[in-house]
């Protein structure tokens, strides 16, 4: 069988249903798909092992082969105090795969011709010449390819007070307001340093060079276009039963509340393109499998650029355009991105040369210590599956 029909195969027979914590499986006649049934059911039965170890709030998972879901499932209470259950369709804060988002909207712009991946964003917003400079260096050459990179200098945080606070439709005034008490590092281009506030200034700048607001291209050309209807900067009307409540604990042993995520909805200040984003597991599948579909709007040598290195780290394990990228012993690649806030992670993991992938949700930001090894082992033991 050769590898197109095993993926037709696998992804035709694994199809599972999951409601809560129940889940049915379709039998699998085909002895080829044996070990990829085993992974899922090993990754279904760890996640459940970890979601007992800490019962608050919800977990729901999900991993697609191809272009298919071959699973999902939910564990836990979207809201523990009204004892909602959550499900695959619960919506979630995603944090910083945000980035992602921001990263792939700029390889939009630049196919279009927008603008230039070595543009430098002063072109656009000036107003960079006002970061604090560490470094000799001309903070006005900063361009998008280092900022998408995480390779503009820039200190991970700025120095302004409540920077991460304010109403989310004052997003661009706090980006603004801190970039004069942002650090810049080093020189651009010469080291990987995270940067949130880099990812601000990028989404920002996307704005200003398209003459568009940056959350509404974010839903014109990436939401709708990949059927991704849940997902959203700002809660619409209806879909506040479907949001899991974020449950955040102050300190070890505190108890667990809502209040701290609640809070940061209504006061996300500056971290809109960079952490902004609420969505399912479903709709970041379907954005991820964009990711290795060449009916993508995005060409495949941009989508390519997403997941290949583009900082001067370690070679195995660094930062392409919104996506960690990792070279695994045999060769292969993996790229995922990670995101945690007030009450919210999520984990994100694919194989863009096996196209396939898994993520999970949670709607606590504590707890979850094993969960990123759990689906980094399934992506990596499917992918060897499916490439047999």
């Amino acid at each position: 069988m050769n590898r197109a029909t095993f993926l037709s195969a696998v992804t035709g027979l694994l199809l599972l249903s999951a409601c809560h914590s129940a889940q049915r499986a379709v039998p699998i006649p085909h002895r080829d798909t044996t070990t990829v049934q085993g992974v899922i059911d090993n990754f279904g039965n760890q996640l459940r092992e970890e979601h007992l170890r800490d019962t608050t709030g919800s977990l729901s998972a999900i991993v697609f082969i191809g272009h298919e879901i071959a699973w999902s499932r939910a564990l836990g209470k979207a809201d523990n105090e009204k004892g909602i259950d959550a499900d695959t369709s619960t919506v979630y804060r995603i944090g910083s795969i945000s980035k992602t988002f921001t990263a792939y909207l700029m390889l939009l712009l630049v196919q279009d011709g927008t603008i230039g991946l070595d543009d430098p964003i002063a072109k656009y917003l000036p107003e960079i010449k006002q970061l604090k400079g560490r470094q000799a260096s001309d903070t006005s050459e900063i361009t998008f390819r280092e900022l998408a990179s995480h390779t503009g200098g820039l200190a991970m945080e700025p120095g302004l007070p409540d920077a991460a606070a304010g109403s989310i439709g004052d997003w661009e005034n706090k980006v603004l307001s801190s970039i004069p008490t942002t650090d810049v590092l080093f020189s651009p281009g010469t080291q990987f340093s995270y940067s949130n506030i880099g990812y601000g200034i990028l989404g920002l700048a996307l704005s200003r060079a398209a003459h568009k607001p940056f959350m509404q291209m974010v839903a014109e050309r990436i939401f709708k276009p990949l059927h991704m209807t849940s997902s959203f900067y700002i809660i619409p009307a209806g879909y506040e039963g479907r949001v899991a409540v974020g449950y955040h604990r102050n300190g070890f042993g505190g108890k667990p509340d809502g209040e701290r995520a609640k809070a940061e909805y209504f006061g996300r200040g500056y971290k809109v393109p960079n952490g902004g984003i609420y969505s399912t597991v479903g709709d970041l599948a379907n954005f991820v499998m964009a990711q290795y579909s060449d009916s993508d709007q995005l060409a495949k040598k941009y989508r390519d650029m997403m997941q290949t290195i583009q900082t001067p780290a370690d070679p195995h394990y660094a930062y392409g355009f919104g996506l960690f990228v990792i070279h695994t012993d045999d060769g292969s690649v993996i790229a995922d991105h990670s995101g945690s806030v007030a009450g919210y992670t999520a984990f994100m993991e694919f194989s863009p040369g096996s196209k396939l992938g898994a993520i999970v949700m949670r709607n606590c930001d504590y707890g979850v210590e094993h969960i990123p090894a759990d689906v980094r082992k399934v992506v990596v033991e499917l992918a060897k599956a499916v490439d047999k």
